[in-house]
């Protein structure tokens, strides 16, 4: 069982960063793909970005690519999301989520795919 901790969230003016974290628990974090995904207020869950398990390989979605930069560290047992350039359409509860398995080879955008959840951390981005 994975325990995630997300945090790094918080209140922050359009056109500025952040950099969330999320901390996994497992020894085994190395055999883990991971994911951020987020939900924003009356919207349903939507993929991000995700990396595989050796970092050296990530997908991103269309409305983030080129702002969002997923990494991790398997010495640390953490992966990052970089997000740069926000704009209110931003703001989301920011979810990290894990499965063991190298990547989501059927579909990395579907959040089922992914076993295990972190609580999440609120990005809020003010116009």
């Amino acid at each position: 069982q994975v325990q995630l901790v997300e945090s790094g969230g918080g209140l922050v003016q359009a056109g500025g960063s952040l950099r969330l974290s999320c901390a996994a628990s497992e020894r085994t974090f190395r055999n883990y793909a991971m994911a951020w995904f987020r939900q924003g207020p009356g919207k349903e869950r939507e993929f991000v970005a995700a990396i595989n398990w050796g970092g050296d390989f990530a997908a991103y979605a269309d409305s983030v690519k080129g702002r969002f930069t997923i990494s991790r560290d398997n010495s640390k047992n953490t992966v990052w999301l970089q997000m740069n350039n926000l704009n209110p359409e931003d703001t989301a509860v920011y979810y990290c989520s894990a499965v063991p398995t190298a990547w989501v080879d059927t579909n990395v955008t579907d959040p089922t795919q992914y076993l295990f959840w972190g609580q999440g951390t609120q990005v809020t981005v003010s116009s």
